[in-house]
């Protein structure tokens, strides 16, 4: 960040007074902007996808529960699968066979971030959905599947992103990192 001060000593910059101005870079703009709508559109699609689906009443029983959120984390583990896919068959037909000769073309190495990070945030799904699950009543339980369903999506719109030009994973990266958030949160809250 850029801080810009209007001192009322000449030369002198003081910091925290009302006169002070902070502007934003451009990169840390197109951040912000992605992230902002990232969360937006997070939050709009899992009450969405939320309320589309049916409720299951067989979920009544703290057993089911739990196999239905391994059943919902099973769809959001796709994205590691098909990155690691993606990752092994770069390696197999570039020089890059061999990593510890560091022969990486740009796209094998952000595919590599984007596993390494979509590992990150599904073990947090993980224990945030398997957590919640446990202490939802069988009705609300269709926020597990709304859940693994955006999180789905999340993390393609982070690799495409960042595919794209690193700034723009920001979108992804908030929509999962705010997404595992929530469910950790509402675990929390739930179990207390």
């Amino acid at each position: 960040m850029i801080r810009v001060t209007e001192a009322i000593n000449p030369g002198r910059i003081e910091h925290g007074t009302p006169n002070e101005v902070t502007i934003m870079t451009r990169d840390q703009k197109i951040v912000a902007v992605g992230a902002a709508s990232g969360v937006a559109t997070m939050i709009a699609a899992v009450a969405g996808i939320y309320h589309l689906l049916p409720g299951n009443p067989g979920l009544a029983d703290v057993s089911s529960r739990l196999a239905y959120a391994l059943q919902a984390n099973a769809i959001a583990v796709v994205p590691l699968l098909l990155g690691v896919i993606t990752i092994g068959s770069n390696r197999f037909l570039s020089e890059a066979i061999d990593p510890t000769l560091r022969k990486e073309d740009v796209a094998t190495q952000i595919n590599s971030r984007v596993v390494e990070n979509t590992m990150q945030q599904f073990v947090l799904f993980l224990v945030a959905t398997t957590a919640l699950s446990a202490n939802l009543t069988s009705a609300q339980m269709r926020i597990i599947l709304a859940a693994a369903i955006v999180f789905v999506i999340a993390r393609i719109t982070f690799w495409i992103g960042y595919r794209i030009h690193p700034l723009y994973r920001a979108f992804g990266m908030a929509a999962t990192g705010y997404l595992n958030l929530g469910l950790l949160g509402f675990a929390l809250w739930k179990a207390t």
